[in-house]
């Protein structure tokens, strides 16, 4: 895809919801039903993944571990944006990689001890470009890959969840 065709595309859209702002508001949604052995399995609307304890929290490594689903999920939204923007601007990216790496301290989520957090404490995602890029448009390709990335954005602001239960 060129520029032209994702403006193309995008443009109309980018109309409506200035006419419509209420129309920008998509919830999307994700559900998933527990299973055997401390298993979770979740439908990606691609194919269905089943979840399970990490090797370090007894886990046997035979299922996805939600931990590394997240860094994935961060990678693919990075990588998505990072491709769209150098797209609209024009930038001679011919190729990048994206990686994420995070660390968790387990001693929280076992609850070996309180104080120890539950979740990752630092998340490095980088990226390695191979382009013909001029510092400032490199800077600019970040700065508005960082901007414009849902699922940094998220991490990075923490919203509120609202959690209910019910019986059924």
């Amino acid at each position: 895809m060129d520029a032209a065709e994702l403006k193309k595309l995008q443009t109309p859209i980018k109309g409506r919801y200035r006419d419509d702002p209420d129309a920008a508001v998509i919830t999307l949604k994700a559900q998933g039903a527990i299973g055997e052995g401390v298993t979770c399995s979740v439908d990606t609307g691609r194919a269905l993944v089943e979840a399970g304890l990490h090797p370090a929290t007894g886990g046997t490594g035979m299922h996805a571990c939600s931990g590394d689903m997240l860094l994935e999920a961060l990678v693919a939204c990075a990588g998505v944006t990072l491709n769209a923007v150098a797209t609209a601007l024009e930038l001679d990216v011919r190729d990048a990689r994206i990686a994420a790496e995070g660390d968790l301290d387990f001693k929280g989520t076992l609850g070996v001890e309180k104080q120890s957090p539950v979740g990752f404490r630092d998340i490095r995602l980088s990226f390695d470009i191979d382009g013909d890029l001029t510092d400032e448009q490199l800077a600019t390709l970040m700065k508005l890959t960082e901007r414009y990335c849902v699922v940094y954005q998220t991490l990075k602001s923490s919203p509120p969840i609202d959690v209910n239960a019910t019986m059924g």
